[in-house]
């Protein structure tokens, strides 16, 4: 029992330092949005709360997002981007306010989120046959443009025609582009084949 609670004692203590202490010489420091403040030390952000504690620790995987107030990562709808390499790579889920992954990086391209809702490129393996020679399936890949709520739930495909892509580092060296746009969480404006737009409303 005691060590119980002295195993507790020293959880809260490290944890109340490390997110008390003061932090110096920075390279970069955001305007606050959604009640947090991304600030830059050498190649990797973290953030502070609205009370100037450090609310996430310095870490590498958040997304840069370019704002008029500079490039950094954000906040928005209580969601931040983060980026994972898988072989090569780069898949795009969420962090919260805490720093804990609440959506699995997963998707090939991701927004932040806008009035709860975010566009993400949701990838799709699709087995065509058996490769009886090598005892493997043969597959191809490719990927939806589609809506998702703060739980990573799926609100609308706003793409009907999957794209087809090569899934390896070498064709995949930045994201395809996602050229949807949320106007509202139930309004999204969407793009064809032939470049022109259409306005789905979702109910």
């Amino acid at each position: 029992m005691k060590r119980s609670y002295f195993l507790i004692f020293i959880t809260v203590f490290f944890t109340t330092v490390l997110y008390s202490q003061n932090i110096d010489n920075a390279d970069f420091v955001s305007p606050m949005n959604d009640g947090m403040v991304a600030v830059k030390k050498g190649n990797q952000w973290g953030f502070i709360n609205s009370e100037g504690n450090v609310a996430i620790n310095f870490r590498n995987d958040l997304v840069v997002s370019t704002t008029a107030d500079g490039s950094f990562p954000i906040f928005q709808n209580g969601r931040c981007l983060i980026t994972q390499k898988k072989d090569g790579i780069d898949y795009y889920g969420y962090i919260d306010h805490t720093g804990k992954t609440v959506i699995e990086p997963q998707y090939l391209n991701a927004t932040n989120f806008k009035d709860n809702v975010a566009i993400v490129l949701v990838l799709r393996r699709n087995e065509l046959s058996q490769n009886i020679a090598l005892n493997k399936p043969v597959v191809n890949y490719d990927y939806f443009e589609v809506a998702i709520n703060l739980e990573g739930e799926v609100i609308t495909y706003l793409t009907q025609e999957p794209v087809h892509i090569t899934l390896s580092a070498e064709k995949l060296r930045k994201p395809p582009v996602i050229y949807s746009k949320a106007l509202s969480n139930t309004l999204f404006a969407v793009m064809n084949p032939q470049k022109k737009w259409s306005i789905l409303k979702v109910e």
